[in-house]
């Protein structure tokens, strides 16, 4: 009986296991990455580190967030501009976009959207003092749309008729900002959007009502994803049901809305510095870490490569050499999206955001750290690995012993500066959704509108944090000088 009972034990604990196992198989195959944007009022409201835990994340956050309660799937947001979450989803990074994108036929042609959870509209949106009233005031002047919208493809079925120039920006944001300084007369985008930010108390009004209304609905790359479709439509249905929806929509669409920019802001330098702090030190923390990463990968890289190119064998030195040539070539931004999106869409495998960022700062700065390495090696007599081989040392001991702590005097200076070319080039990583700096800076600002202050801030943070670097190189390079 005894044995009857052990061996029933142990099939229910298999069992259990088995369970268990097969439960958390399916736990994780219902978990989705998710692109959605930065803050973009009223559809997502980013918290002050970078996420949307706040008691208002945004329309179409709560929407996504009560669904997925409904149909038991669990996701993770990732923050990106619209262009940058398009081309994200056609590469495979993430699952899904939820983005206040609006369906066209030309996005249905890539994009297989769910029913539709919000009709927008357009608007021309001009400074409260400005003189244009009507399209027509438009002719010769420039107007500001955001890059890869609707809004932007609008504009430019109209321009030719009503005679203006476009500048495109990345978000809602710096385009309110361009127009209310006066660069761009008046700017082209979503309604809702727009009394958002009249409502934080951009001095701006609406020229004409909305027009070229869609829906807004939720999307999966084209021929993909179908079972995160019907879940999203279920999810959809159910929360229309029992009435969370209309709670939703009222809450961020109502006429009696009071959702801004979340708590009360002191617009003070000060308060706007205590406000955000941790949003800064995030930022902050972000950039040195990313940084000191790939300054660290760049030098081993870097060092190995800048050897190889005055290694006396033409085929070593012409891999060293192109690769220095190709990686100095390549602008920053292009290859971040290159490493974050273009890789996965070759391979099919994801890359983390932490470490597509580290890995785009180590290219380039690696081919840079080649070339000074090798000027550094090649600045040091000839004569001096002629007369070590002479002596019966071999090229890698002559290098080791005699060569390269002659050049690494000369290159220490150069590896100090390039740590602060790391620092600044991290800002191009908030292109890809990084959340360091800039990309709070730019979190900060879409919450408060207040651009100015925000980038000042931010400004001064990188001069203290390049000033440190300043003063280390020159210690360094005050060291060397004393030490010859």
């Amino acid at each position: 009986m005894r044995k009857i009972m052990v061996k029933l034990s142990l099939a229910f604990v298999f069992l259990l296991s088995f369970i268990l196992l097969f439960s958390n198989q399916a736990k994780a195959a219902d978990h989705y990455t998710i692109g959605t944007g930065p803050t973009f009022m009223p559809f997502q409201i980013q918290d002050n580190k970078g996420g949307y835990t706040g008691k208002h994340p945004g329309l179409e956050i709560e929407l996504f967030k009560a669904i997925a309660k409904k149909e038991h799937f669990t996701y993770t947001f990732r923050p990106m501009e619209l262009t940058a979450n398009i081309t994200a989803l056609e590469g495979n990074q993430t699952d899904g976009i939820l983005a206040a994108l609006m369906v066209t036929p030309e996005r249905q042609a890539k994009i297989d959207f769910s029913n539709s959870y919000l009709d927008v509209g357009l608007t021309l949106v001009a400074p409260t003092n400005s003189k244009i009233k009507s399209w027509s005031d438009l002719k010769g002047k420039t107007v500001a749309v955001k890059a890869g919208s609707t809004s932007e493809a609008y504009a430019e079925s109209v321009q030719k008729k009503y005679g203006f120039n476009l500048r495109r920006f990345k978000d809602s944001n710096t385009q309110f900002n361009d127009v209310l300084v006066g660069n761009t007369v008046a700017a082209v985008d979503s309604t809702a959007t727009v009394e958002s930010a009249i409502k934080n108390k951009m001095k701006l009004h609406m020229v004409g009502k909305a027009y070229n209304k869609n829906p807004v609905a939720f999307g999966v790359k084209k021929g993909t994803h179908a079972k995160l479709l019907r879940q999203f439509n279920a999810g959809l249905k159910a929360i229309k049901a029992d009435g969370t929806y209309d709670r939703i929509m009222t809450t961020y669409l109502g006429k009696n809305s009071t959702v801004t920019d979340g708590p009360k802001v002191d617009r003070s330098f000060l308060g706007l510095l205590r406000q955000n702090a941790d949003s800064f030190i995030s930022g902050i923390t972000m950039t040195v870490e990313i940084t000191v990463l790939s300054i660290i990968f760049a030098t081993i890289i870097g060092v190995f490569l800048g050897i190889l190119g005055v290694f006396p064998n033409k085929a070593l030195q012409a891999i060293a050499t192109t690769y220095a040539f190709v990686f100095k070539s390549i602008p920053v931004m292009v290859l971040a999206f290159f490493v974050y999106i273009g890789i996965p869409n070759l391979t099919g495998e994801k890359i983390p955001l932490f470490i597509a960022g580290v890995v785009t700062i180590t290219l380039e700065n690696s081919a840079y750290t080649a070339s000074f390495v090798r000027g550094g090696i090649d600045a040091v007599p000839k004569g001096q690995m002629e007369a070590a081989r002479a002596c019966g040392i071999s090229y890698f001991g002559a290098m080791r012993q005699i060569v390269l702590p002659q050049a690494i005097r000369i290159m220490v200076p150069s590896f100090i500066n390039q740590f602060i070319i790391a620092l600044k080039g991290t800002s191009v990583l908030s292109a890809i959704g990084i959340a360091e700096l800039t990309q709070e800076g730019t979190i900060i600002i879409a919450k408060n509108m207040e651009g100015f202050k925000v980038w000042f801030l931010i400004a001064l943070m990188y001069l203290i944090l390049i000033g440190f670097l300043t003063y280390l190189s020159n210690a360094v390079k005050r060291h060397y000088k004393l030490a010859s």
